[in-house]
């Protein structure tokens, strides 16, 4: 890490932290002079810049260093996802991440008066019914009620199935991967 200074990488309109990434001496300079994000992989012992091949380069709006001068906060421009994943940030799914071993955790500990291993006790036939229940709860929202209600139907729905991928030994991702193919990204 010698002579490296890491960066945030934030974008510049939602304000969500994107990446974290490595610069030296030349990274910075070229990120100043082509407005361009660059990096030092320090796996591979080159520089190289973010968007190179998938085209999803980060196009510079601020740079400014922090109180210390050992850390970057690079505002950006975002011209497509920005983790090598697929997901917008590298940060963004670790929420679902998150909840998915708290799922999991659930399964196994069985803890009294959890709704999560109420489901699993009741098994995949809860399940489903819940699922579906939720489905008809989203769609009521998207035609006859608020954005609000959509919202928080959706979130009723997406925990359901994530709980019903859980028992039958499938995560989140596996849907990610499957919709990744799909669209071809």
């Amino acid at each position: 890490m010698k002579n490296l200074i890491p960066a945030i990488i934030q974008d510049s309109k939602t304000m969500e932290i994107l990446m974290l990434g490595y610069m030296n001496e030349e990274a910075r300079r070229l990120t100043e002079e082509t407005g361009k994000v660059y990096f030092w992989s320090r796996s591979r012992k080159k520089l190289w810049m973010k968007g190179e091949t998938s085209g999803n380069v980060l196009s510079v709006v601020s740079i400014v260093d922090d109180c210390d001068s050992d850390a970057l906060l690079i505002k950006v421009n975002p011209a497509g996802p920005t983790c090598h994943t697929g997901s917008v940030s590298c940060f963004s799914d670790a929420f679902l991440r998150e909840l998915e071993c708290l799922i999991a955790d659930r399964k196994e500990k069985m803890p009294e008066g959890s709704y999560t291993a109420y489901l699993f006790e009741k098994g995949v036939g809860k399940m489903v019914e819940k699922v579906e229940e939720e489905a008809a709860e989203v769609c009521k929202a998207a035609t006859l009620e608020t954005r609000e209600r959509l919202v928080e139907e959706s979130a009723d729905l997406l925990y359901h199935l994530m709980v019903l991928l859980k028992e039958n030994d499938l995560r989140f991702e596996d849907v990610v991967a499957e919709l990744k193919k799909r669209f071809k990204m």
